[in-house]
């Protein structure tokens, strides 16, 4: 089984949940902003999530505001404003940080299977990592490469 499987993640509503619920699924991880200048992506990846989620797609979103403190401070206006202004129907989880000493596990992890241009660590928010159904981190997309860019990637995996 990969490590991957073996973390577990807190929801948006507090409870911590295992990522094995996963296991066997593509997925995309992705640490998000509401207030950023890449927000849009929203958009993108709920198109990706709805168009592959019946072959397994699974999208997982975690808000981060240690870019500029560009994410709500309360968990419920991140989530209405990915609600209502994106339509986000993929898993959002609790707000988390994604580099240094108070990085999510999980972060830690993916950043130490896929490596970033210029640094390990999570360079800003809308930083993808792709992941096949056995768990293994694929690749890794900058922030400004768009989740449509990502297609013919997520593709290979279904």
């Amino acid at each position: 089984m990969s490590a991957l499987y073996e973390y577990e993640v807190t929801k948006a509503n507090g409870e911590k949940e295992s990522l094995a619920r996963f296991k066997g699924q593509p997925l995309i991880i992705v640490n998000t902003a509401s207030k950023c200048g890449l927000t849009p992506q929203f958009e993108e990846l709920q198109s990706l999530y709805e168009k592959y989620k019946d072959q397994g797609l699974q999208i997982l979103g975690f808000p981060s505001g240690q870019f500029n403190d560009q994410e709500f401070h309360n968990q419920d206006e991140t989530m209405e404003f990915c609600k209502v202004n994106y339509g986000v129907t993929f898993p959002m989880f609790a707000k988390v940080d994604v580099k240094g000493s108070d990085a999510d596990p999980l972060f830690t992890y993916l950043t130490s299977k896929q490596k970033g241009l210029l640094t390990d660590s999570i360079k800003w928010n809308f930083t993808k990592f792709l992941v096949d159904r056995e768990g293994n981190v694929v690749k890794r997309y900058a922030p400004q490469t768009t989740p449509k860019k990502m297609e013919e990637d997520i593709k290979k995996l279904l």
